[in-house]
């Protein structure tokens, strides 16, 4: 889960990490007000959307009168902001963050994520602020610095000044990063984070070191510790379908091709979008119904792949293990009979490829249904290409 910049720095304040004075601001009258509350000179005028870029794609202002930022609210409230994450759909600004600006002399990179090969946090840092770290990488990498994070023992205070000294800090600001470093630590652990980002964390003028942008994601599976975390989701922000499929128990990720493929299992579902890919397909979506699966299950599963006429094509790869295939099978069923006027069709075709427990029962089912459009798989491999050749034959048509 993700939530907006000027939550992040909240929960970070809370912590003790030092941010600028800010506050949102949903209408233009409400940025106004919180503009001659922070009476600074300079006013930022953020967009809050959930991508990065923002600067780049204009928007972030600098205002120097309460009369700019009223030109820039106005500009930005409503807008359709396209950055390079967003894609070219964009996302509409609906809140911004006001806040006073600050006296940069130098800007930094710091973050704490989880590393999967050693099952422990890394603090990662570089002296190149500002930029995507993923540019840092390939371009830059002698400028990333790590330190691996004992679960036990947490981060120790060694790490944190060795960490400062290799980002090079001056040293009028050694003290006050490490410190911010194990406040961030702190927020990371607390909320379940499964990352927490500074970019950038700046020192000014005065020495002070500040997180000017902040970043925090989520560990969905530990959300239930934490209704107030919940509490700051902005569904406007997520897809409309990933939505709707969390709320009926389905693992899905839209991946914006247009062959769907309903799996059981994370490995399968991986695998399956890996091999669409290989003979040529653009997956839609990943999507994991689980080991418990029933008809409606599968019929929702449908409805969500179908919705908005993104998918030309689906192919249902299910190996049953706690799923029984005739469950599946009667679930594709109940789906074209909600789908469909006359209950016997689905609008694309289907390839349905099924193993494991009663696996028998459920391709007879299949069989003896009347739904158009449903062709059975004997192999995974067959029915990845069988699928991406239908797509790409409606294509051709169309």
């Amino acid at each position: 889960m993700n939530i907006h910049e000027y939550q992040s720095k909240a929960i970070l304040k809370s912590y003790g990490v030092a941010v600028p004075n800010g506050k949102p601001a949903f209408t233009v009258d409400e940025a106004v007000k919180n503009a001659e509350e922070i009476n600074s000179k300079v006013i930022v005028v953020k967009a809050q959307i959930h991508a990065g870029g923002r600067g780049k794609a204009g928007g972030v202002k600098l205002a120097k009168s309460i009369d700019e930022v009223k030109q820039y609210a106005t500009e930005l409230l409503g807008k359709v902001l396209v950055t390079h994450q967003t894609g070219s759909e964009g996302k509409k600004v609906n809140r911004l963050l006001i806040e006073e600006g600050s006296n940069i002399k130098k800007e930094y990179y710091l973050s704490f994520v989880i590393d999967r090969q050693t099952a422990r946090i890394v603090m990662m840092g570089s002296e190149e602020g500002g930029m995507e770290i993923e540019k840092v990488a390939a371009e830059m990498p002698d400028k990333i610095v790590k330190e691996y994070i004992d679960p036990v023992i947490g981060i120790a205070p060694f790490q944190a000044s060795r960490m400062a000294y290799a980002m090079n800090f001056p040293a009028a600001a050694i003290r006050k990063v490490t410190k911010l470093m194990d406040c961030l630590y702190k927020a990371f652990i607390g909320k379940d984070c499964s990352l927490a980002e500074i970019n950038p964390l700046v020192v000014t003028a005065d020495d002070d070191v500040i997180a000017l942008d902040a970043k925090l994601n989520f560990d969905d599976s530990a959300l239930f510790k934490h209704p107030d975390i919940e509490a700051l989701r902005d569904e406007t922000e997520e897809d409309p379908k990933e939505l709707r499929a969390a709320k009926s128990g389905l693992n899905y990720v839209n991946l914006g091709g247009d062959v769907a493929c309903m799996v059981n299992g994370a490995g399968l579902a991986m695998a399956t979008v890996d091999i669409l890919k290989h003979y040529g397909g653009e997956p839609a979506n990943f999507l994991d119904v689980g080991g418990d699966s029933s008809p409606e299950k599968i019929a929702e599963a449908f409805q969500i792949m179908l919705d908005g006429g993104q998918s030309k094509g689906i192919f249902v790869n299910i190996f049953g293990g706690i799923n029984r295939c005739d469950a599946v099978a009667n679930g594709i069923i109940e789906a074209a009979k909600i789908i469909s006027e006359d209950g016997k069709s689905i609008p694309v075709p289907v390839v349905v490829r099924l193993e494991g427990t009663n696996v028998e029962l459920g391709r007879q089912i299949l069989k003896d249904s009347p739904i158009k459009n449903v062709i059975m798989a004997e192999t995974m491999e067959g029915g990845a290409k069988e699928i991406v050749r239908l797509v790409k034959e409606a294509e051709l048509k169309a």
